[in-house]
């Protein structure tokens, strides 16, 4: 009975670890992902805030300094008479900047929320992206997006024209990168998504990402120095798979195969701000499962974006972490619009809800098979 029931243990350790791997979308789980898996999970544990109140209070005092001139709790009336039409801290920490193109890594510095650490590719040279190809995947082709994001070190990735990128499979961003699309129209688009996986610091801004598909998985390199055979991909827009200190702002996103935004595994330190986001189901789940407790250290916050037309539910759908969604624009859904399990704790504040006209469908706030805590002010 002892044998075969340290038999069954060890079929049952390796079995949850094969269905991680698989989750993972990697076929052979080498030593280099064992180390990066290993990394990942140590700077997700420095990184936790152990007094996410903290984070959310300064938040909303930027915002309240920014849009009244002080910290002071009464309301100005005084109508704003300066040039910069920026309504929010992000957006005039930047855009107010008339020489903002000649200086694009001050965006580096305007994050605000639980992404406040991300810094992306700052300090790194200037990557320009001049061919929206992807026909590599092994050995990309310099000046394709792809080439760019497996490079060693920061970089800061920008876009020397508009252009739809196609992308074969799916995506595989590395650590220490922005990815700034101010100034062209760039569109990923009618292929697979942007996969953050077991990496820190990531900055993605201005792409618009849309009809996204599964890939059917192959050999993919992620990094200079190692490629591997990937499984089939989710299809999700962008997905954070063990991913910390990551900032996305100003997408516009649409119509993806599974989630717009998928937060999973870990994943924490990360805002999300000023997106656009119509046409599609399940918006933005974070949070693996109900039975992967290790998603209690995600912390995430999303503001200043527009969940609109043809949307369903998950804005977001969250599990296990600590959740500020602030000053967002919700004009329709068609089930709900914010869920929660797994005792998550979720900060909706400032935001405009205008429910459908179906009776059945006005519910903002749903908890799915167990309870969370929730305020809304």
């Amino acid at each position: 009975m002892a044998s075969q029931s340290i038999k069954f243990s060890f079929f049952l350790v390796m079995f949850t670890t094969l269905v991680a791997f698989l989750d993972a979308h990697i076929a052979d789980f080498d030593n280099y992902w064992k180390q990066r898996a290993e990394e990942a999970k140590r700077v997700a544990l420095e990184t936790y805030h152990p007094d996410p109140y903290n984070v959310t209070e300064h938040f909303n005092t930027m915002v309240h300094m920014d849009l009244f001139g002080s910290n002071e709790t009464r309301r100005s009336m005084k109508r704003y008479m300066g040039k910069c039409l920026a309504t929010n801290p992000i957006d005039r920490c930047w855009r107010c900047d008339p020489n903002w193109a000649n200086n694009r890594q001050k965006l580096a510095d305007c994050v605000q929320g639980f992404g406040y650490k991300t810094t992306g590719g700052k300090g790194g040279p200037i990557y320009v992206v001049t061919d929206g190809s992807d026909t590599d995947l092994v050995n990309p082709k310099p000046g394709t997006l792809r080439h760019a994001v497996i490079q060693k070190g920061p970089l800061w990735i920008t876009f020397g024209r508009s252009m739809i990128i196609k992308l074969t499979q799916e995506l595989m961003v590395s650590s220490d990168k922005t990815i700034d699309a101010r100034g062209a129209n760039v569109r990923v688009a009618y292929g697979p998504g942007i996969t953050l996986q077991y990496v820190n610091n990531v900055i993605i801004h201005g792409l618009h990402v849309h009809d996204i598909v599964p890939g059917a998985g192959g050999l993919i390199r992620d990094s200079v120095d190692h490629f591997g055979f990937r499984t089939r991909s989710d299809g999700d827009g962008i997905s954070l798979y063990g991913a910390t200190n990551v900032w996305i702002d100003h997408v516009s996103m649409s119509n993806c195969g599974d989630g717009i935004i998928d937060a999973i595994m870990g994943s924490t330190a990360v805002t999300i701000s000023n997106a656009h986001i119509t046409d599609h189901n399940e918006v933005m789940l974070f949070g693996a499962s109900g039975s992967y407790s290790g998603d209690s250290i995600m912390q995430i916050t999303i503001a200043f974006t527009h969940f609109g037309k043809g949307l369903v539910q998950r804005m977001p759908r969250c599990r296990w972490g600590f959740f500020h969604v602030v000053n967002n624009d919700y004009t329709h859904w068609l089930m709900y619009a914010i869920g929660g399990s797994n005792h998550p704790t979720i900060i909706s504040q400032g935001n405009r809800f205008i429910a459908p006209e179906n009776v059945a469908s006005k519910e903002v706030n749903e908890e799915l098979k167990g309870l969370f805590a929730a305020r809304i002010l």
